[in-house]
C-alpha cells in the first residue's frame, strides 16, 4: 500500500488510542504508541487479515506477547471492522468485554497474553505445528525489550533455534524503557543484542516506525533460503507521536489530563 495511506493509519489509532485512555484513565499507552507503525505495516502488508477469516485457524498469526499494550491491537480489530467503535471505547470500562490485557475471548485474538515471556513460547509452539502439518502459513510474535528480562523468553528461544522453525517471525519492539526504569539499566541494549544474535538465528535491525525500512527487510526475509526463524529487531520510541510522552518514563502508566489530550490530538493532526 501507499506509505501515505499507512501513515495516515497510524495517525488515527493513536488518536483513537490517546482518547480512549484519557477516558478509562488506563494507561500503558506509551507502549502502544511504540507498537502502532509495526502493527500496521504488518496487518496491512504482511498478515492477509479479515473479518472473514479472523476466526479460522487456517492463516498467519499474531501474537502480542506484550499484553499490556492490548489497545494498539484492539485498533486493529475496529479498523477491520472486526469489532465495533462502541466495543473499542468500553475498553477498560466496567462489563467491557476488552480488558487492559489481550483476551482470546474477543473475536480476532488468537491468544490471552499479558503476563510476560509467555508469548514467544505458544508462538513457537504454533510454528513447529505448522511446520510438522506441512502448512505454510506464518507466526508473528511480537515482544518487548524489557519483556526479555524473562527466563521463559530465553527457553523459548533455544528451543526456536533447536527445531529450525522458518515459518517464525519474532518482532523485538526496542523502545528502550520499562515498568519502573531503562532497559539500559537492567539488560544493556548490546549486551541484549549479543544474546540475540548468539541463537543462531537470522538477525536484523531495522526503525519500527519506518514504513519503507520494514518493507525493504520484510522482503529480503521472504526470499530466505535457510530454515532459520528470524529476529527483528525494532528500534522504537515510548510514546512515539506525542512530543511529551516521547521517551518518557512516565508514560508507561501515566493517562493524559484535558490539556494534555488536546495537546497530543493537537500534534496527531
Amino acid at each position: 500500500m501507499d506509505h501515505n495511506f499507512l501513515i495516515e493509519k497510524a495517525k488515527k489509532m493513536r488518536r483513537d488510542i490517546v482518547q480512549i485512555v484519557s477516558s478509562t484513565k488506563s494507561s500503558h499507552i506509551g507502549s502502544m504508541f511504540s507498537i502502532v507503525d509495526i502493527l500496521i505495516y504488518l496487518f496491512y502488508e504482511k498478515i492477509e487479515f479479515t473479518k472473514e477469516n479472523c476466526m479460522q485457524t487456517n492463516r498467519d498469526k499474531f501474537i502480542l506477547s506484550k499484553g499490556h499494550a492490548s489497545l494498539a491491537l484492539y485498533s486493529i480489530l475496529y479498523d477491520k471492522d472486526i469489532i465495533t467503535k462502541d466495543d473499542l471505547y468500553s475498553y477498560c470500562k466496567d462489563g467491557s468485554c476488552l480488558i487492559g490485557h489481550l483476551d482470546h475471548k474477543v473475536k480476532g485474538v488468537d491468544v490471552s497474553t499479558g503476563s510476560l515471556g509467555h508469548g514467544l513460547s505458544i508462538s513457537a509452539g504454533m510454528a513447529l505445528a505448522n511446520k510438522m502439518n506441512n502448512n505454510d502459513h506464518r507466526v508473528y510474535c511480537l515482544l518487548g525489550d524489557g519483556e526479555c528480562n524473562e527466563g521463559s523468553v530465553w527457553e523459548a528461544l533455544i528451543f526456536v533455534s533447536n527445531n529450525k522453525l522458518k515459518n517464525l517471525v519474532i518482532i523485538l519492539d526496542a523502545n528502550k524503557l520499562q515498568g519502573f526504569d531503562y532497559c539500559e539499566k537492567i539488560l544493556p541494549e548490546s549486551k541484549l543484542i549479543d544474546l540475540l544474535e548468539s541463537m543462531g538465528l537470522n538477525f536484523y535491525e531495522v526503525n519500527g516506525h519506518n514504513f519503507e525500512e520494514m518493507k525493504l527487510l520484510f522482503n529480503k526475509i521472504k526470499d530466505h533460503d535457510n530454515d532459520n526463524a528470524t529476529i527483528i529487531f525494532a528500534h522504537t520510541i515510548k510514546g512515539k507521536g506525542v512530543s511529551f510522552m516521547e521517551n518518557k518514563l512516565e508514560w508507561h502508566y501515566k493517562s493524559p489530563n484535558e490539556v494534555e489530550l488536546k495537546q497530543a490530538l493537537m500534534e496527531l493532526q
